[in-house]
């Protein structure tokens, strides 16, 4: 798994640690979920502005009160 340096501020590192403590190896597993949830978090907020730009038509949706029988 590639490395990547990241610097914080002390006040960033205390706040970290007093969740995720260094001596556990917590740490790391916890900035990689925040940064995992972080990448989500973007990437939900530009597909919902994607459709609200551009929303599905009627004619775009499937209709789902005429289910069609899988085969």
């Amino acid at each position: 798994m590639p490395q990547v340096l990241v610097h914080f501020d002390e006040a960033t590192l205390q706040a970290i640690d007093r969740i995720a403590p260094a001596a556990k190896r917590q740490r790391a597993d916890f900035i990689r979920k925040a940064v995992k949830d972080a990448l989500f978090l973007r990437e939900t907020e530009r597909m919902r502005e994607a459709y609200r730009l551009q929303p599905d038509t009627a004619e775009d949706a499937d209709h789902w009160e005429l289910p069609e029988e899988w085969e």
